[in-house]
């Protein structure tokens, strides 16, 4: 299911531009559905994590099939710009509940095996959208991207609407048998054996508000990458190829650092891992402008690459952090809160970005972005479990 919903994030840097052609309007108009994108798809966690948490995960799944897959059909139908926000905006509503649903599943069930199994799960939101890169380009080639939108819409919710019928949540007591081998196989202290903590609990740990900040940062370098990489390969003359490539590898790139990482973060420290990772992505982002100045295809999708695999660890370190710290009865609601901090990475990514390539360029945007995620970096030497 998670690999269903991912196109909506990994293939809008395809879309943006023929969908400005089709509807005669500017990419500056265009800027803020994927702005809009994240902060619904952030928004909608709180409420469907709580729900999902008291009330199990089939009602939640089965209505996100619905929202996700109905937002494609209709952005097919799409003849003018508000028709297209509020399209993308209805699917941003499916693919949050999608989210907050897989995440917490492997949270709740294995908790000794966070970040493996996060990873596992948000690897598919991000190397699934692989096979529609492709498809959308191809589709936008022969002059038929209606018929690919609504195509891939159809999919989405007769996936979804199966994959409901399977999901469950462990049986109560699951934990508690499970205990001794958390404590063995985790990295560190857990509050799994003790206290449960509520989000209102949760809020008043300075560990929370420290996350918080990482995941706006960190966030708001890989989402412009995210949204912007075909649009600053053509502007730095890069070729077409280069940009496809770029595009292509992204959601490969991103996939394998969200499993790599979570699954080395339960066999080290996770702070330390999630500090070094974040470190990684800003010297990536850094690297993608030295190259793009240097006119070098190879070395433009490595750093794409590079940066994008370790920014997008963040999606399996914070949910395994968040279990971790505050227990995972009410993971889904705890998670939800520090995801929220997406809205402001994406409102940086899409709409921020923007303005500031009007103002300073491109270079100096993706620098910034560079030094967003450097900065996240740093504060996570100072995470800790709460006491």
């Amino acid at each position: 299911m998670m690999a269903l919903v991912s196109p909506y994030q990994y293939v809008w840097s395809s879309l943006e531009g023929p969908l400005a052609a089709e509807l005669d309007a500017s990419l500056s108009a265009l800027g803020f559905v994927f702005t809009l994108y994240v902060v619904v798809m952030s928004m909608i966690q709180f409420p469907a994590g709580w729900w999902r948490d008291r009330y199990g995960p089939q009602a939640v799944t089965l209505a996100a099939g619905f929202f996700a897959g109905g937002g494609y059909i209709a952005l097919a139908f799409a003849n003018e710009l508000w028709q297209v926000y509020a399209a993308y905006g209805i699917g941003a509503v499916g693919v949050g509940m999608v989210y907050t649903v897989a995440v917490n599943t492997a949270v709740k069930w294995f908790p000794d095996r966070r970040g493996l199994t996060t990873g596992i799960g948000t690897m598919a939101f991000a190397a699934g959208s692989a096979a529609f890169v492709p498809f959308v380009r191809y589709m936008v080639d022969v002059d038929a991207l209606a018929t690919g939108l609504w195509s891939m819409g159809v999919l989405i919710v007769v996936g979804i609407v199966v994959g409901t019928v399977v999901l469950r949540d462990p049986p109560i007591g699951w934990h508690e048998s499970t205990d001794e081998r958390a404590a063995d196989g985790g990295n560190g202290p857990t509050t799994d054996n003790g206290g449960q903590y509520s989000w209102r609990e949760m809020v008043r740990t300075w560990q929370f508000w420290v996350m918080y900040f990482m995941f706006v940062a960190v966030s708001a370098a890989g989402l412009m990458i995210t949204a912007r990489s075909i649009l600053y390969a053509e502007q730095a003359g890069l070729t077409a190829g280069v940009a496809t490539v770029a595009a292509t590898v992204l959601p490969i790139a991103s996939g394998g650092g969200r499993l790599v990482v979570g699954a080395l973060s339960d066999r080290f420290e996770r702070e330390r891992v999630t500090a070094l990772s974040f470190l990684a992505c800003g010297v990536g982002t850094i690297g993608i402008v030295l190259f793009a100045g240097l006119d070098s295809g190879v070395g433009y999708v490595l750093t794409v690459a590079v940066a994008v695999f370790f920014w997008s660890s963040q999606f399996s370190l914070f949910p395994s952090l968040v279990g971790d710290y505050y227990g995972p009865r009410h993971s889904s609601t705890n998670y939800s809160l520090v995801y929220s901090g997406k809205l402001w990475g994406g409102v940086f990514g899409g709409g921020v970005v923007g303005w500031l390539v009007g103002v300073v360029g491109w270079d100096a945007a993706f620098l910034l972005g560079g030094a967003l995620a450097l900065t996240a970096g740093v504060a996570g030497l100072f995470l800790r479990a709460p006491e």
